[in-house]
């Protein structure tokens, strides 16, 4: 008995363990992807910020090669090489490699343009940044495409991950619900049952006592009065309609047993 209850203890801690570690790979699972998603909008953010320095670097370092003299070369390329440092830094958070090299080649062509000495060497410089600038924006909004489909898959298996959630607790409910109405039927049937042998032993021992008291009033001899009883039977684990059936039978019996001895007493 005792290693039986050592068992069920046991197992009954295997279970549970088992279910808390479920809970807690659950838990860990969601605030992983909760970190991701986290993640990904800040960096999503950063690159916006990169693509909008990015912008205007291209849109300097075109006016500064369709400038017609050095000194507005040098003012625009230098306006475009602030705007590409102020990118680098957003790239690195944003995680698009190939648009920050990008950016970190142009903004060192453009240095070369403040110590050029002639119109057509500042230009030179300014035409190899323009065409990075413009490769860095094209790389950069092919990354931010990218990042937004792994933002959105990742959102689409949170809520695959809730929703599914959501129905093992609804099956756990439900089970649940089932479990405590099945209890709940047995204990009606039970008492069903309870109430039907109280009316049985209730029933049969009025109808001992009838017939007892008609055979006592016929002067029949006191003899036969112990006679009249039912078979002892254990009833407690037949069904209803078994205790209903062997309540008939048992009716029966004591009639017949009854009314025999009757025609006795008229002899």
């Amino acid at each position: 008995m005792k290693h039986m209850c050592f068992n069920d203890i046991f197992n009954t801690f295997v279970v549970n363990s088992y279910k808390l570690n479920l809970i807690i790979m659950e838990k860990s699972y969601f605030i992983v992807l909760l970190f991701l998603v986290s993640t990904l909008s800040i960096a999503q953010s950063k690159c916006e910020d990169a693509d909008s320095d990015l912008l205007y670097a291209y849109s300097h370092v075109k006016s500064a090669y369709k400038s017609n003299n050095i000194s507005h070369l040098k003012y625009y390329s230098n306006r475009s090489l602030e705007a590409f440092e102020r990118s680098k830094e957003k790239l690195k958070a944003c995680g698009c490699n190939s648009a920050y090299d990008l950016a970190y080649d142009g903004a060192k062509l453009l240095v070369h343009v403040e110590k050029a000495n002639t119109y057509e060497d500042g230009r030179f410089y300014v035409k190899r940044a323009r065409d990075i600038a413009q490769k860095s924006i094209v790389e950069l909004d092919k990354f931010t495409i990218l990042t937004n489909e792994e933002e959105e898959l990742l959102t689409l298996e949170s809520e695959k991950d809730k929703l599914e959630q959501l129905q093992n607790e609804l099956k756990e409910k439900e089970a649940e619900i089932k479990a405590k109405l099945a209890l709940q039927k047995e204990k009606e049937s039970n008492l069903k049952k309870e109430r039907l042998i109280n009316t049985y032993k209730e029933a049969i021992a009025n109808n001992i006592k009838t017939y007892n008291n008609i055979l006592e009033i016929c002067d029949c001899d006191p003899s036969t009065l112990a006679d009249i009883k039912p078979k002892e039977e254990k009833i407690a684990d037949k069904s209803v309609e078994e205790i209903k059936l062997l309540l008939i039978e048992n009716i029966k019996g004591l009639t017949t047993n009854y009314l025999s001895r009757l025609d006795l007493c008229d002899e």
